[in-house]
């Protein structure tokens, strides 16, 4: 899937109408390194007119030895000998003009043509991993917690992820990220068996923060036309264009939420230090297990963990028959970034529960938590990627 890169989301925007309905925006090149450390199969680098040139070539020129069967192509406000000759050397396959979508369009398709006859037509196909977010009990910090990991696991950009809030009735993924979706799951209703991920694609809002949301519907009577085999075909389209779908259910076995653990890959369950959703909880790992879903793939989350309330992991892990995977203090901090559309792991990054939840999405992807480096451009100016 193609990635764009440039420092002005304006731009980014305009290019990616360019693009096709999978390619993804970052906002620099070490974004652009992180990315093409997850996404082996990328076939096509779009370097935005407002990146520095000098850096823009270091990308080309690290590519060109190092990742070959990556297309890179220049889009630049003024172009002229000095420069097609400049980018030619350094191994760009096609400089354009970036007001002329229809020449970014054109190498973007061109990029895709030699890479299909490099790597053949399936080459850039992949299967993202759906991560559930789910507890029994409402109340819990459910959503704030979805949408935080969402965002840890995006990265900046990193990753391409989509989150999806499956709580009908009463969904608070987009207000909670200050969204404001003209689409949501509820204008795909009656298209199952004519979806495709064109159409799942125009049902998307994007986040600033390099992040998509489906959206659910504004009025709670919807949930009743939302059909198990809706949600299970959404989320098949869906694994075919991000990394990551992360899935904000309702507190309750209902059909949507069945349909989207039959699709899970990891199951994270949310619980708090308290003996009624300490009960629910355990009745719902008991369901979880007889229905055989996520075994040996759930993490269990303890939101507003302190110690003052007599409850601590120990006895939370003999009570649940579940090792604590992370713990989030009770933070006034958590609250006051979701009321100013902030999640907390982008507005401070730094704070100790950012970290507890960067942390389980580390788990969840089985990287390194420090990124390790290689060189892809001679000395100088360099670019570099994660293994």
């Amino acid at each position: 899937m193609p990635v764009v890169v440039d420092p002005d989301p304006t731009a980014v925007a305009e290019l990616l109408t360019a693009m096709p309905d999978s390619a993804h925006g970052v906002d620099s090149t070490e974004r652009l390194a992180a990315w093409l450390a997850e996404h082996t199969e990328e076939y096509l680098v779009l370097l935005g007119p407002h990146l520095d040139l000098d850096d823009a070539l270091a990308v080309c020129e690290g590519l060109r030895t190092g990742r070959p069967t990556v297309s890179v192509v220049l889009a630049r406000d003024a172009i002229d000998a000095g420069v097609l000759g400049r980018a030619m050397k350094a191994g760009a396959r096609d400089v354009v003009p970036d007001h002329d979508l229809d020449a970014v369009a054109a190498a973007a398709n061109r990029a895709h043509q030699l890479y299909v006859a490099l790597r053949g037509p399936s080459g850039a196909t992949q299967h993202g991993k759906v991560v559930t977010v789910f507890s029994p009990k409402g109340g819990v910090g459910k959503t704030t917690m979805a949408v935080n990991l969402a965002l840890a696991l995006a990265d900046r950009g990193a990753r391409r992820v989509c989150l999806v809030d499956l709580d009908l009735a009463f969904g608070d993924v987009a207000i909670t990220l200050q969204l404001f979706p003209s689409h949501t799951i509820e204008h795909a209703i009656g298209s199952e068996d004519a979806l495709d991920a064109a159409l799942v694609g125009t049902l998307l809002t994007r986040h600033q923060d390099a992040l998509m949301v489906l959206a659910a519907p504004s009025q709670p009577d919807v949930r009743e036309r939302v059909t198990p085999a809706l949600v299970s075909r959404v989320l098949a389209l869906l694994r075919e264009s991000f990394d990551y779908v992360v899935i904000d259910t309702a507190p309750a076995f209902d059909e949507p939420t069945l349909a989207a653990l039959d699709e899970t890959d990891e199951c994270v369950v949310i619980a708090t230090l308290d003996v009624p959703t300490l009960k629910n909880v355990r009745v719902a790992l008991e369901t979880l297990e007889m229905l055989g879903i996520a075994r040996g793939h759930r993490h269990l989350l303890l939101n507003r963990a302190d110690d003052a309330v007599g409850i601590g992991p120990d006895k939370v892990e003999a009570i649940l028959g579940l090792s604590v995977a992370t713990q989030v203090a009770t933070s006034i901090d958590i609250a006051a970034s979701t009321n100013a559309g902030t999640p907390i792991v982008v507005g401070k990054p730094d704070h100790p529960s950012s970290t507890a939840i960067r942390g389980l999405a580390t788990r969840l992807t089985g990287d390194p938590a420090e990124p390790a480096a290689e060189q892809l451009a001679p000395a100088g100016r360099r670019f570099r990627i994660r293994r």
